[in-house]
């Protein structure tokens, strides 16, 4: 089995998240890891700053113009309107449990919960996408397998027993897709692996199943000598 991880900017937008779709092998078994869409982890970063800081007005626009972004999302990735359908309710039935959070009174245990929501928006799309696409697709939730010790290191005895599991249970699947970055902890209280914890996941899953192999996808070929986000005629090394 072999394990393929995609970050933030190669699921950016509709377009990408079909590419993606195009680039799974389907004649053997994969774990497909995904990240949130690109500058959504800090979108609700920003959320939660706001919320602790009591200004909710604020918070609750923020998270309308994330939730915005994801139905334009959800709009544009699907060709049949019951996709369509489904995915915009799904959208909505995640951000309101960000509005119900921010309009109850915000609890900064919450924090993180509602930072997870980036990658379960990922993945619920991706999920829908392969699955009008009549591709043999399971989701797999991380937060049912991924799982810090007391000490904020992986608990790599829970995580293989859980993801068996949840693999074994659907024996028939070819595609199992699942979040990056985020877990739970030694409490069971959602919690993340930080940032750039999407490989970090990858990693684990492949160390746990003993993948054939682990591929992290980017949107640039090869390591360059500098990050060309922020500086011009990069080259790969």
């Amino acid at each position: 089995m072999k394990v393929l991880k995609f970050g933030g900017t190669s699921v950016g937008n509709a377009d990408r998240l079909r590419k993606v779709s195009t680039l799974l092998p389907e004649n053997e078994p994969i774990i497909v890891v995904l990240s949130a869409m690109a500058g959504t982890t800090n979108g609700l970063v920003e959320i939660t700053g706001l919320a602790q800081a009591g200004r909710m007005l604020e918070a609750t626009e923020k998270a309308k113009e994330l939730e915005n972004k994801h139905i334009k999302t959800a709009e544009e990735l699907f060709k049949t309107k019951k996709y369509r359908k489904r995915g915009e309710e799904f959208v909505g039935i995640l951000f309101h449990r960000i509005t119900s959070k921010l309009t109850d009174g915000y609890n900064q245990n919450e924090t993180n919960a509602i930072i997870a929501l980036g990658e379960q928006l990922s993945v619920g799309l991706f999920h829908m996408l392969l699955t009008e696409q009549g591709k043999k697709a399971v989701y797999v939730p991380a937060l049912e397998y991924m799982r810090v010790d007391k000490d904020g290191e992986p608990d790599y005895f829970y995580i293989e027993q859980n993801l068996k599991r949840l693999l074994h249970a659907n024996p028939f699947a070819s595609i199992h897709v699942t979040e990056g970055f985020i877990c739970r902890n030694a409490n069971g209280q959602v919690d993340n692996l930080g940032r750039g914890g999407s490989d970090y996941t990858a990693a684990i899953i492949g160390n746990v199943i003993n993948a054939n192999e682990v591929q992290i996808w980017t949107d640039i070929d090869g390591v360059h000598n500098n990050d060309p986000r922020f500086v011009s005629n990069t080259f790969p090394l």
